[in-house]
């Protein structure tokens, strides 16, 4: 029968000139008969199948770190992915390992056409991803062996174009090499290995100049630990490239120092401005009025905006002498508050006065310890302490005495209180003030000084008194002395409080 190898070598033959003329009877009968025999083969189209000009591949280039880089690689149709993978290696350093390609929306395998997949003209475009050399498992052994091997490919490409090598010599590829073993490998002297000059990207392993800052591929950041070597000398192109970026940052700081100037500058003016004018159009979120830029007015606090008129009719219907923001909405009310210079520039002075009166008239009434003059159409009061009897007003300059809450000029308390007793008869005011010391010593708001008689009133603080007048120490709970008749710290009469550890009355409350 023959050997079964050099039969299916013939039918193999056979095959393919049958198909080649379109001779289906035969090809089948071939076809046939390699299968009966197991045969292994592979049918390929020869490279005149293909269109025979050369392409231009747009690559777009993704890294594990989501960085991009376009690439244009010259292909042609009857290119294999795998002789793709080695022409990227050999141009980019990109090892095959690490490449996954996917084309026209499709991972295609290594042994397959760039045709098969639609690269058929100019400008195609394909999408190359770069994985990182963990995830691949390429140690640096095995990146050092194949950047070897395709020193090698080159050098026996140059001697088979001198004639040093037979025709027939098969050249070899990645794979190929790997499975031969060492002992059958050519012994061809390793050319030395070119000294380094760089850092190795750690996202996509592309070999940079020592002085670029970031990956020319894919930007990543140089590594923090990289030292430019002491002896490296940039080349023309790096010289161009650093002098251009020293050039950008300096304009980059020049443009940044105008314009740091020119905000202090506008800073400064609006400063001096009592309202801030809107920078842009704007709606009043109050009166819905559209209003061109510097019509509006912007609060200073918090920057909210509006027109003069609403802010005006907020400050005159304010109860308040803070006058809060009027912005609000569904979700949100501003508790920002118009500064005083704001509110001064947008009344007039007539208004702005009665706006400060209001406001005085109001810190009045609400202060629990406050005395207003006594002197008639006098606005001067003031807020006294425990320890404080009298009060000149800075605006009549008269004297108040606090407890007769009245203004007795050349009088003490006993001898206006005494006048006021004879004045009665006649004075229909006279009589209107002591009928309501009176009622004050009735209803213990007061009481008379138990030596001079005086009408006293405890304003606020200790139950320990001391009459204006006689200079009596008197206790407010008890009505009477605080000492016996020997003075201060007679505690043989008085209301002899913790002098038996206990108090002097029960509302006593302890700060004799």
């Amino acid at each position: 029968m023959g050997d079964p190898t050099t039969k299916a070598e013939e039918l193999a033959l056979k095959l393919a000139k049958a198909i080649e003329l379109g001779d289906k009877k035969t090809s089948i009968e071939c076809a046939g008969h390699l299968a009966e025999l197991y045969a292994r083969v592979t049918v390929q189209l020869k490279q005149e199948a293909y269109p025979t000009e050369g392409i231009r591949l747009r690559v777009s280039v993704e890294d594990a770190g989501s960085l991009t880089a376009p690439i244009t690689l010259k292909v042609s149709s009857d290119m294999t992915v795998s002789s793709l993978k080695e022409l990227v290696f050999k141009e980019y350093n990109f090892h095959p390992s690490v490449q996954q390609w996917v084309i026209g929306q499709r991972l295609p395998h290594d042994q397959e056409t760039l045709h098969y997949h639609g690269i058929r003209r100019d400008g195609d475009t394909a999408f190359l991803y770069i994985r990182s050399a963990k995830q691949a498992k390429l140690s640096p052994a095995r990146l050092e062996k194949a950047q070897r091997q395709i020193i090698l490919e080159d050098v026996i490409l140059e001697a088979r174009g001198t004639g040093d090598l037979v025709d027939n010599e098969i050249k070899p590829n990645v794979n190929q090499w790997e499975e031969i073993e060492p002992a059958a490998r050519i012994e061809i002297p390793e050319p030395p290995k070119p000294p380094e000059e760089g850092w190795a990207c750690p996202s996509c392993t592309f070999i940079n100049k020592p002085t670029r800052p970031g990956c020319m591929i894919c930007s990543t950041d140089r590594p923090e630990g990289y030292v430019v070597p002491d002896v490296y000398q940039p080349d023309e192109e790096e010289r161009q490239r650093i002098q251009n970026e020293e050039l950008a940052m300096m304009l980059y700081e020049e443009e940044k120092e105008m314009r740091r100037k020119l905000n202090y500058e506008r800073l400064l003016q609006l400063d001096g401005q009592s309202l801030v004018p809107t920078d842009e159009a704007i709606d009043c979120p109050v009166c819905y009025t559209t209003l061109e830029p510097g019509e509006g007015v912007t609060l200073r606090e918090c920057l909210h905006c509006f027109c003069k008129d609403c802010l005006k009719g907020t400050v005159l219907n304010s109860q308040e002498p803070e006058v809060p923001c009027p912005y609000m909405d569904d979700n949100y009310s501003c508790t920002g508050k118009l500064l005083d210079r704001e509110i001064k520039a947008l009344l007039s002075p007539a208004e702005y006065q009665r706006f400060l009166d209001i406001g005085v008239s109001l810190a009045e009434i609400r202060s629990v310890n406050s005395y207003h003059c006594k002197t008639t159409d006098c606005r001067g009061w003031c807020i006294y302490e425990d320890d404080v009897n009298e009060f000149l007003c800075p605006l009549c300059e008269l004297t108040n005495c606090l407890l007769c809450k009245a203004i007795h000029k050349d009088m003490n308390c006993k001898e206006y209180q005494d006048d006021l007793k004879l004045r009665a008869e006649n004075d229909e005011a006279a009589k209107k003030t002591t009928e309501a010391l009176a009622a004050m010593v009735r209803e213990r708001i007061a009481m008379l000084c138990p030596q001079c008689q005086i009408v006293i009133q405890k304003k606020d603080g200790c139950d320990w008194l001391k009459c204006t007048v006689c200079h009596t120490e008197i206790c407010w709970v008890t009505k009477g002395h605080r000492w016996g008749p020997k003075g201060s710290g007679d505690t043989s009469g008085g209301c002899k409080c913790r002098l038996t550890g206990a108090p002097c009355h029960p509302n006593c409350q302890n700060c004799h």
